[in-house]
Order: C-alpha cells, then structure tokens, then sequence
C-alpha cells in the first residue's frame, strides 16, 4: 500500500466531496446500464431442456416455481470434478442472503451445473448453502449458453465464450443467464453474463473497495479460498467423533 498524506479535517473533505461526485456519476451511470439491461431485445425459447432436481426432473418452465422472472447462475462443477470451482463458490455464498428477498419479488435464482445431482448435493452440504441447485447433466443447456465445453471445441484451441472467441483451456466456465415467462408460458431468454460480469454478485468485493488495502491481489481473487480452506477455518469433525 502507497505511503498517504496525512490532512486536516478540512482538507480531507475538500478531497471527500470531489470523490463524491465520481461516485455520484458512477451510480448513475449503472442506473443507465441497468435501464439499457432491461431494454434489451429478447430470444424465445423453443428447446426442451430437462434438469435433476431433489423434487424430480423439472423442465426449464418449472425452475421458476411460480415467478414470472428466472435467474441462472453457471456453476463450475463437471460431471467428473471432485469439488466446486473456488471462485463459483465466493459468489455463491452471497446468494443465500439475497434470495431471502429476491423470492419474495417474482425472482426465481437457480443454480445450475453439468454434474450428477448426487455430486452437486454432497458438495452443497458440504458448504452449507440452502439455495437450489440443480443438475443439466446429459442436457445441452450449458452448451447453449456457453458455458462449457466439448473436447472437441477445446481442441479448437478457442471456445465461444463471453460473445467473442475466446482462447480455450477449461470444459466448465462461469457465466449468469436471465429468463422470463409470459401468462401463456413462454419462455424467453433476456440477458447473459460471463467472465467478470459476475462481479456485481459478490458483496465481499464491495466491502473490501471501500477498503485502504482495497482487494489487496496480485490477480484476480487470488487470495480468495473456498470458505473451509482459509487456515483459521475451524476444522470440521468427523461424523465419529
């Protein structure tokens, strides 16, 4: 961290207000984007899509258990990974909190992965998340949302991702995608997120920016574990103690 000056009281809020006015327009500016979010032209979906759930298999139209609006989260776990991408798992211990609300507000959110639902249950016990989780395994939902991969596409060296080519590398990535329902059941797909678009979901990053030290990392997230791996985690006891 650079060395600071050291002011008077006076002199710290000459300096507080004209920071002010960049937040100010920074606020509207997302107020804008936000607005410019919802205006955005949407794509009917006429693909059947089924997925694993703890109620049974459920199509798209029934993730939204009733609300008109539908949020997807992409979680990174494939059919044969052993856990959870860390950073999938930063993000999705804020959702707990925010769904509290956001159910109550005609939002279904959803989180959905390519492994087996029995994979996905063992590691949401694990973290101890209470949102609904489900399975896409054997469907072609992340493949048409761009979020994973064929073998085939990998050996491309480059993967559509993030509406562009991008280099390749990983058969999972993250990425959020907004659906809506109409009074006759039409389903429609109204926005997509990936990369760092996710940032906005993740409160820690916004108290830690309000911060001296701010995220205080070499790369992005690189001091950010999963939450039971931090060393002064407490250590978790066995099922025979």
């Amino acid at each position: 961290m650079q060395p600071h000056r050291i002011v008077s009281r006076e002199d710290w809020l000459d300096a507080r207000r004209a920071h002010l006015r960049n937040e100010k327009a920074l606020t509207r500016m997302s107020d804008m984007i936000a607005a410019e979010r919802r205006a955005l032209p949407w794509v009917k979906v006429d693909k059947d899509y089924g997925f694993d759930t703890l109620q049974g298999r459920k199509t798209l139209a029934g993730l939204f258990d009733g609300n008109s609006q539908l949020i997807v989260y992409h979680f990174m776990l494939g059919p044969d990974w052993e856990a959870g991408c860390p950073g999938c798992s930063f993000l999705a211990d804020h959702i707990d909190g925010a769904n509290q609300h956001l159910k109550h507000h005609d939002v279904s959110l959803v989180v959905v992965s390519r492994a087996p639902l029995d994979k996905i249950e063992a590691y949401r016990k694990r973290m101890g998340w209470q949102f609904d989780w489900v399975s896409s395994h054997g469907s072609d939902f992340n493949h048409d949302y761009h979020v994973s991969f064929t073998p085939e596409e990998l050996a491309e060296g480059k993967v559509f991702y993030n509406f562009a080519m991008t280099e390749g590398g990983h058969d999972e990535l993250p990425g959020i995608s907004v659906f809506y329902r109409n009074e006759a059941g039409d389903i429609f797909h109204t926005y997509s997120s990936y990369a760092r678009g996710g940032d906005i979901l993740i409160g820690a990053h916004h108290y830690l920016d309000l911060t001296p030290k701010g995220r205080n990392e070499g790369g992005t997230m690189d001091w950010m574990r999963r939450h039971d791996e931090y060393q002064d985690a407490p250590k978790k006891a066995a099922c025979c103690d």
